[in-house]
């Protein structure tokens, strides 16, 4: 691209008188060895921008706090998952798995959860000797659905915020590019300057630059919200099917099925 530009530079320069022709020069490598500092355009940017640019840095940061604690919990409920399906299918004694469930100081989730508040319900309608078998199996299907409920709860917590930012930074951005175009315009006007690309281009690009850090916030939370939706709808029928097979073995157990 450089080399382009050169060689561009080459031919203007043999077409155009001699002081014309040392401007054009002078520009094209301006053009060609320059590099964009943005750090030093967030310092230059007017106050309105300014702000825009560090709310969005603020809600990036939010995001990505979010994408970290929702990919460990995932991670997290996957791994639990397995480990109590491997226990649960290995033929261990349901009495024995509700013990481990319900051991003081541990916080059960996911799966065991929803194991521990049915059982929990039906060996308690089963003690208090509730002779039909089919209000026992209703009572513990109840305790399961709620079980799960509030694990579904639990793993979409955040997940909306993720989607407000996704959705919203883009037209943050926008607010800025038109502030920043703004105080340009008013800039040129006060000053009286020609409306050439040396007047204009410091605004136009601090504008531009509002825009872009609304994309750089904006795409990551929407991939990983969708990402994280995805998963939960995974989970989700993860969770039921279990609902529902432990659901026929307590059926069974009860003597209904």
């Amino acid at each position: 691209m450089i080399g382009l530009l050169l060689a561009l530079q080459d031919t203007v320069t043999e077409a155009l008188p001699a002081e014309t022709a040392n401007a054009a020069a002078q520009a094209t490598a301006q053009v060609a060895h320059s590099s964009i500092n943005y750090f030093e355009l967030l310092l230059k940017a007017s106050l309105p921008v300014k702000v825009i640019v560090l709310l969005l840095l603020t809600g990036s940061l939010v995001s990505w706090v979010i994408i970290f604690r929702k990919a460990g919990v995932f991670k997290r409920a996957n791994r639990d998952a397995d480990d109590f399906e491997s226990r649960f299918w290995s033929g261990a004694d349901l009495n024995k798995l509700y013990s481990s469930a319900t051991d003081r100081g541990r916080v059960v989730t996911g799966l065991e959860a929803i194991f521990e508040a049915g059982f929990r319900e039906f060996a308690r309608l089963r003690d208090k000797r509730v002779a039909d078998g089919r209000l026992q199996l209703e009572g513990a299907q109840r305790a399961m659905r709620t079980a799960y409920a509030r694990e579904i709860d639990a793993l979409e917590r955040n997940l909306e915020l993720l989607a407000n930012i996704g959705s919203t930074a883009p037209y943050v951005g926008l607010v800025g590019t038109v502030f920043g175009i703004m105080v340009t315009m008013h800039d040129m006007l006060n000053s009286g300057e020609q409306a050439g690309i040396a007047a204009v281009a410091p605004g136009i690009s601090e504008a531009l630059f509002a825009t872009a850090i609304g994309l750089f916030v904006a795409i990551p939370a929407v991939w990983a919200y969708n990402r994280f939706t995805t998963r939960v709808e995974r989970i989700s029928v993860r969770y039921e099917t279990f609902a529902d097979e432990f659901s026929s073995i307590l059926q069974r157990q009860t003597g209904e099925g």
